[in-house]
């Protein structure tokens, strides 16, 4: 029974995260410097909906003022559409985190739930 209460609390904040418009929102769009970093690993999505700086990767101080401004306002959306649906904001950031990750391109690194780092 308590597998199924997980799954259909899962899939309800699945459905909460698919309906929020995330590619709108300005915790999502990155300056041309973020996207330059994610093209070359430097930066990446992280499984629990933040970007991180991949080890190795050179960081500039403008880079990494760029991650942690777009990291407050991803913080920000997550409590605000959690608060608004009734669901915690580590679910709605680690469903965010699952679409974010898919989105990803090829050549880019994302860190899965281990804490590994992949390049796709």
């Amino acid at each position: 029974m308590k597998n199924i209460r997980k799954r259909n609390f899962a899939g309800m904040a699945a459905g909460i995260v698919a309906g929020a418009s995330i590619s709108v929102s300005p915790a999502f769009s990155a300056s041309a410097i973020v996207e330059a970093a994610k093209d070359a690993c430097v930066v990446g999505e992280q499984a629990d909906g933040y970007l991180g700086f991949v080890p190795g990767g050179d960081a500039s101080a403008e880079l990494r003022r760029e991650v942690r401004d777009i990291n407050q306002q991803r913080k920000s959306y997550y409590a605000d559409i959690a608060k608004r649906n009734g669901v915690s904001v580590d679910v709605t950031a680690t469903l965010t985190a699952e679409k974010l990750i898919g989105q990803a391109g090829s050549g880019e690194c994302v860190r899965d739930q281990s804490g590994q780092w992949i390049e796709l």
